[in-house]
């Protein structure tokens, strides 16, 4: 690339980032060394997307209860309760995009009344709770307020947290989206680039009580760097302001977006689950119970993709009906097709339990 090229000077103070930028601008340099060419295009895609403007969120909705800092939103409906769990790592807005791209809205015009765990936006606040803690005292503490028992939706760790949920208080139905079980199912180089970012972080993040948002971020880049880099390369050739050019930079901000973990949850994420496998041993423990998703007493479906490289297919609960899709981790939920693949097969599957 040029040494004048005029996309430098605006890396220096952006409006709006993927974080670590450093780290995102080391791995451009390496990945690209050859490729002055791709290297412009890759700048250009960071610089537009810096400028990019953004869409106005949907509004918040109504919390109707809380725990430990953690919210259950109101989305409306008039059928059974349908609570979804998102993952601990990145906000919920994901399922709740801008338009007619909001999957929680959606659902609720299917006759459900859908409802929203919102993590909140301090892990400090939990950084003694571990995942399993935030299972017992908060999924199923707010299960409870309700007068029905829900049935759970859970997407990525929140599917994973939601078949914890299952096991200790009644629950209709669970369905989990690209959700961990089998954590030795993830390839041998991503665990031990996983262990090694979190030796180097673990120090930190207990002295802390914190993992930030931007390691995490670093270990999803890492596992497919060259991917992140043509995503923002193809980011550049859309025309501004398009329909496709609007949905990269949403998701993008989503993606870079998240609160800090606590500190005990990082290390049951990264010990217990991703280095010990314990789920997929049957060792993870909730209450003091061992939980195992072939026990539980009510319906299961498990949605993944052969194409997903954040949770590997070979990572998915053995047990329950399947239904395997070829988008990938964001894209079965927010894609062009993800309506039809994903949302519209979800709800006759609820809709047939909630019958049943």
């Amino acid at each position: 690339m040029r040494k004048d090229s005029a996309l430098t000077p605006k890396l220096a103070a952006p409006q709006h980032k993927p974080r670590p930028l450093t780290l995102f601008l080391e791995m451009l340099r390496s990945m690209t060394v050859h490729d002055p060419q791709q290297m412009e295009q890759a700048l250009l895609g960071l610089r537009r997307y810096q400028e990019a403007e953004r869409e106005t969120a949907p509004a918040l909705m109504p919390v109707i209860a809380a725990a430990h800092g953690a919210m259950l939103r109101d989305y409306g409906g008039d059928g059974p309760p349908l609570l979804f769990v998102p993952s601990l790592i990145n906000p919920p807005n994901v399922l709740d995009l801008p338009g007619e791209r909001s999957m929680l809205r959606w659902f609720a015009a299917q006759h459900f009344r859908v409802l929203l765990l919102d993590w909140g936006g301090d892990g400090a606040a939990r950084r003694s709770m571990s995942v399993a803690d935030h299972v017992e005292q908060i999924i199923v503490s707010l299960m409870a307020t309700l007068d029905d028992d829900p049935a759970l939706v859970g997407y990525c760790l929140g599917g994973t947290m939601a078949v914890g949920a299952a096991a200790l208080a009644p629950v209709a139905a669970v369905a989990t989206i690209a959700a961990p079980w089998h954590f030795a199912g993830f390839p041998d180089a991503a665990q031990q680039m996983l262990a090694q970012l979190w030796q180097a972080s673990r120090p930190n993040a207990q002295a802390l009580g914190v993992l930030p948002m931007e390691v995490l971020q670093s270990a999803f880049w890492s596992l497919d760097p060259a991917r992140t880099i043509a995503k923002f390369q193809q980011f550049a050739a859309m025309p501004p302001g398009s329909e496709g050019a609007r949905a990269f930079v949403t998701l993008e901000d989503w993606a870079n977006d998240g609160p800090p973990i606590g500190a005990a949850a990082a290390r049951e994420m990264f010990e217990d689950f991703i280095g010990a496998d314990r789920p997929g041993r049957g060792e993870w423990r909730v209450g003091g119970r061992a939980i195992d998703p072939a026990a539980l007493a009510c319906p299961l479906l498990n949605i993944g993709s052969t194409r997903d490289r954040i949770v590997p297919h070979a990572t998915a609960i053995r047990h329950g009906v399947r239904l395997d899709l070829d988008q990938g981790h964001v894209g079965m939920i927010v894609g062009n097709r993800a309506k039809e693949t994903l949302w519209q097969p979800l709800a006759a599957w609820l809709s047939s339990r909630s019958a049943s």
